[in-house]
Order: C-alpha cells, then structure tokens, then sequence
C-alpha cells in the first residue's frame, strides 16, 4: 500500500498561497504586505511567512523596501517590463523551433499535437464569447503545455519565471476580445509551423507572438 505524500512545508505552502493572491491581482502591485495580518490571515506562524517572502523576493514577485518598511509587491516600470518582452521572445521562439524539431524526428509524446490543438479551439471559443477571464486561464495552459512539448527543463523554468513577473500586464492587454482573437490565431500560426516541423518557420512566429503580438498589444493598454 502506498503512503501518501508527506504534507508541504509551512514556508512552501505560505509561498504558494502569497503567489496566488499575487497573480491574481489580490494583492496589487505596489502594495505594502503587512506580515502580521498575512500571517494571521493564512493561519502561519511568521517565520514561514518570512522564508515564503524571501523567496518570492527571489523571484522577483516582492521587493524589500528601505530599512523597517518591511516588503511590497513589486511594481515593474515600463521599461522593465519591456525586457521581460524581449526576453521572453527569445525563449518563446527556442520553445517553438524545438517543438518542430521533435515533430519532425517524430519524438513528440504521442496525442502532443491533438493536445495542443484542442486547447487552441477552445481558447478561440473563450475569445469569441468575450470571456477574457477564461481565456487568460487557458492562455496559460497552453504555454504550460507548450513548455512541456519542447521538452527543455531549464528553458522552462526561465519562461514560467519570466512569465509570473510579467502576468498582471499580459493579463491586462488579452483583455480586449480583438486582442483575444488575434493572440490564438497566432497560436494557431505557430503551432502548425511547429506540427509541419517547419523549425525555422515556427521559431520566427514564436518570438513574432511575444516581441510583436504581445508586447504591441501591451504597449496598447499604456496608450504608447
């Protein structure tokens, strides 16, 4: 009989928990985080709550404010966030060549493409009804499978941290349903140079997707 998993540490299930009201928008950018009222409101003691916040910090998530102010959800200034687009345009474009390479190798996990497809399909119902909520929710699924397909942990573990500074903004441009449909039909785009195993193809539309789609469409919601 096998033995259930050991429960999470305090600090992880802390970091976790602050993680989500952070993506989320619970907690906004700029906001003072107050370790007492946290630290009552997820039941934990503060010395998780502190381990939890030094990690996020790590993470780019929190910043330390001067001495005896205690950390704040950090506030990217444009010209931040404008290198995480670019950055992240470099990577989206590794991610896709190495989906195609795989495709054409035939290395890809079988049912990967089916998969892929799907999720666009449905994101292209969540943009055509106007359900931006539903659509960000299956944006990030697909880019969380998108990394899985290629295949490349440490390429993965870059995106997704790149991905959790730059959420509240590319939250806020996919929330137009324009914006919605012409962000999947990039998907689709991509994916089928990617199924072709178009690899040069399907690089230049991944990195196209992020430096031109979606930092356009982000710079749109700054009226620049």
């Amino acid at each position: 009989m096998d033995l259930p998993p050991p429960p999470a540490p305090l600090s992880e299930r802390a970091r976790t928990a602050l993680e989500e009201l952070i993506l989320s928008g619970e907690l906004a950018p700029g906001a003072r985080l107050n370790e007492v009222a946290l630290a009552a409101r997820l039941g934990l003691s503060r010395g998780p709550l502190r381990e939890a916040l030094r990690g996020l910090e790590r993470e780019g998530l929190v910043a330390a404010g001067p001495a005896g102010q205690g950390m704040s959800v950090r506030r990217l200034e444009p010209e931040e966030l404008a290198e995480l687009y670019d950055m992240r345009a470099m990577l989206q474009g590794f991610i896709l060549g190495r989906i195609a390479e795989r495709a054409a190798a035939g290395t890809l996990p079988p049912g990967t493409m089916e998969g892929l497809r799907a999720e666009v399909a449905a994101m292209g119902a969540e943009a055509a009804a106007g359900d931006a909520a539903g659509y960000y929710a299956r944006n990030l699924a697909f880019h969380e499978a998108l990394l899985e397909a290629a295949g490349h942990r440490r390429a993965a573990a870059l995106y997704s941290s790149l991905l959790k500074e730059s959420h509240l903004a590319r939250q806020r441009s996919l929330a137009r349903p324009a914006a919605m449909l012409e962000s999947n039909a990039e998907h689709a785009a991509m994916l089928e140079a990617a199924a072709a195993g178009d690899a040069p193809r399907a690089r230049a539309l991944g990195e196209a997707h992020v430096a031109g789609g979606g930092k356009r469409r982000w710079l749109e919601t700054l009226g620049g």
